[in-house]
């Protein structure tokens, strides 16, 4: 048994492999494997006694779930009114540049993700990003480029 197969087990097993508790299920396991790859979502289905295709149907419904892998660092640049109109679209193409990844993607050493989100709850600072948690407004080159640098 392989490494997440064993951590989603033993988080199946938290829950007492409780049907009703399928979503925070799959969120404990992202959050421990950063993704819902297929033999994990397949063990799900089987231990919770819940169909295959009811359990893709939640993993896509949510946008926070991700059937592909992530990057141990995540950065959300929001592309909301109040951000577009203060230039998220440039803040966008400076991240991109530094990533060198495009909204949706994982860099190949699945260091970062790049994704985007129509309203992070912080207008007046826009535009802005969360990377790990952090919030930064309007971040020029020379601070994304230390926030990368200082994760490397």
């Amino acid at each position: 048994m392989n490494k997440r197969v064993q951590a989603a087990e033993s988080i199946i097993l938290h829950h007492g492999a409780n049907r009703e508790e399928l979503v925070q299920i799959l969120l404990d396991i992202q959050k421990e494997i950063r993704w819902l790859p297929k033999d994990v979502l397949e063990l799900v289905s089987r231990r919770l006694k819940i169909p295959i295709s009811t359990i893709y149907g939640v993993a896509t419904f949510y946008a926070h779930f991700s059937l592909h892998p992530r990057g141990s660092h995540n950065v959300c640049v929001c592309v909301g009114t109040a951000c577009h109109v203060r230039g998220a679209p440039r803040l966008l193409d400076r991240v991109k540049g530094e990533l060198g990844i495009a909204p949706g993607e994982t860099t190949k050493d699945e260091k970062f993700s790049l994704t985007t989100a129509n309203c992070l709850g912080c207008c007046a600072l826009g535009p802005v990003l969360v990377a790990d948690g952090e919030y930064k407004s309007n971040p020029d080159s020379a601070e994304l480029r230390a926030y990368v640098q200082s994760v490397e």
